[in-house]
């Protein structure tokens, strides 16, 4: 059921270090564009999980880099979401250059969490119902 989403993006010069080489913790950056987007592909957003009172926080992060990103590369994120989620959500992901070599490999896990409670809660049946069709 792998349920998946890639958009690519140019490195910005701001995202490098001195050497032009984009710096390791904007890799998280690209991960959490990568489930925006994901979440965007199937017609959700962010943004109304939060109006309608539930926030997703990272649990976990787990990133193994292969090769670096260079300024002005064309990279692409590809998002793919591996199981239904229930009060956790986990996503795999891959990043690669313009030429096709892969760049890193990571996986998330968040939490759906009421924000009136604090507490986990499950995943929004709006979303659960989309992914099981």
């Amino acid at each position: 059921m792998a349920q998946q989403n890639t958009f690519s993006f140019r490195v910005r010069y701001s995202e490098t270090d001195q050497m032009g080489v984009v710096y390791h913790g904007n890799y998280a950056q690209y991960l959490e564009m990568g489930r925006v987007e994901w979440l965007r592909s199937m017609g959700f957003s962010y943004k109304k999980m939060e109006n309608d009172g539930i926030m997703l926080p990272v649990i976990s992060l787990k990133m193994d880099f292969k090769k670096s990103a260079t300024y002005d590369d064309l990279i692409t994120v590809t998002t793919s979401l591996t199981k239904l989620p229930m009060v956790r959500i986990e996503f795999d992901y891959e990043i690669r250059n313009e030429e096709g070599e892969l760049l890193i490999t990571a996986n998330t896990v968040l939490a759906f969490i009421d924000m009136k409670t604090k507490r986990p809660t499950k995943c929004p049946a709006s979303i659960l119902d989309h992914l099981q069709l």
